[in-house]
């Protein structure tokens, strides 16, 4: 099965890759910004979201974002659990990715805050109680920055809930395919975006890679929390072209 996507504009590639609370919508005021300024943009729906269902087999999502763009090169651009995506992809197909935009990116196996336990906690509360309602206004409540406008709210709720439709809760956990790589074998330069008023693992994440990464800079935003491209659009949308111009 290929997954979901769609491509939009002509120039250098960049691949977006999005965060597990939502699906590729949430790159929509990132195209038009990235194609104007010149780029050719593909955004992805991996398995379980927006239109990309889960299969019945066991998958690797870098494995299936692969097959989206030949022999490169390609810049990655990832929120979330799509950051961790496009790390996979950097660790095992260096050759190919010519730098890495990761905004309050995710990293399997970092120890979880306190905060964030918390906010786990709650979710299954919620989904064990029925209230799916519930459990999706948490993670509006938790992700979303105080900069986020209603209509951006209401694009994370839809998406959030379309999560919930393609993966039930109380299912099985979805099966994936685990390939084992390390941080070392990248070589892509890397930014590494973090939000003041996000949980306190992606700052603590962002400023790991940092130092692990080569050719990486962290940019810590006070403003923002989880989802700076759709609190602030217009700042995200000037930063990622400067870093993306200059790679």
């Amino acid at each position: 099965m290929t997954i979901a996507y769609e491509v939009s504009g002509d120039g250098p590639d960049v691949l977006m890759l999005h965060s597990t609370i939502c699906d590729r919508r949430m790159w929509e005021p990132q195209v038009p910004a990235l194609t104007e300024a010149g780029f050719r943009v593909t955004r992805a729906d991996l398995r379980g979201f927006g239109e990309s269902p889960l299969p019945g087999t066991p998958w690797n999502d870098a494995d299936d974002v692969a097959e989206l763009f030949g022999d490169g090169p390609v810049a990655l651009v990832g929120s979330s659990g799509g950051g961790y995506v496009a790390l996979e992809l950097a660790a095992r197909f260096p050759e190919r990715i010519s730098g890495l935009v990761l905004l309050c990116g995710g990293f399997a196996g970092w120890p979880k805050s306190p905060e964030r336990l918390a906010y786990a906690a709650r979710e299954d509360a919620l989904i064990a109680a029925g209230d799916l309602d519930g459990a999706v206004e948490l993670n509006i409540e938790t992700w979303c920055g105080p900069d986020a406008s209603p209509e951006a709210k209401d694009a994370v709720r839809a998406m959030q809930r379309r999560v919930f439709e393609l993966q039930p809760p109380g299912d099985p956990e979805p099966e994936q395919i685990e390939i084992d790589w390390d941080v070392a074998t990248i070589t892509a330069p890397a930014v590494l975006v973090s939000g003041g008023h996000d949980l306190p693992d992606f700052r603590q994440i962002a400023e790991h890679l940092a130092g692990a990464l080569p050719r990486a800079r962290h940019v810590p935003l006070d403003w923002a929390g989880h989802f700076p491209n759709l609190e602030r659009p217009a700042v995200i949308n000037s930063l990622l072209i400067e870093i993306l111009q200059n790679l």
